[in-house]
């Protein structure tokens, strides 16, 4: 799925949703179809329509790339 037709997360369900890690907000990256945590530097994925709010799942922004 590519950015253009990656469906919008509802703003609602980003107002209550948190990081698990760092109990701070949120935002929504809709090209990478990610809620990126700027506290925690991480990057959670959604798949499917569904965030995927697990550590372990989550991608490191300050990881080598």
């Amino acid at each position: 799925m590519n950015d253009a037709t990656a469906p919008d997360l509802d703003p609602l369900l980003l107002e209550v949703l948190v990081c698990p890690a760092s109990r701070g907000p949120l935002r929504y990256d809709r090209v990478a179809q990610e809620l990126v945590s700027d506290q925690a530097g991480l990057a959670y994925p959604i798949r499917d329509g569904v965030p995927i709010l697990l550590v372990e799942e989550a991608r490191d922004l300050n990881a080598p790339t």
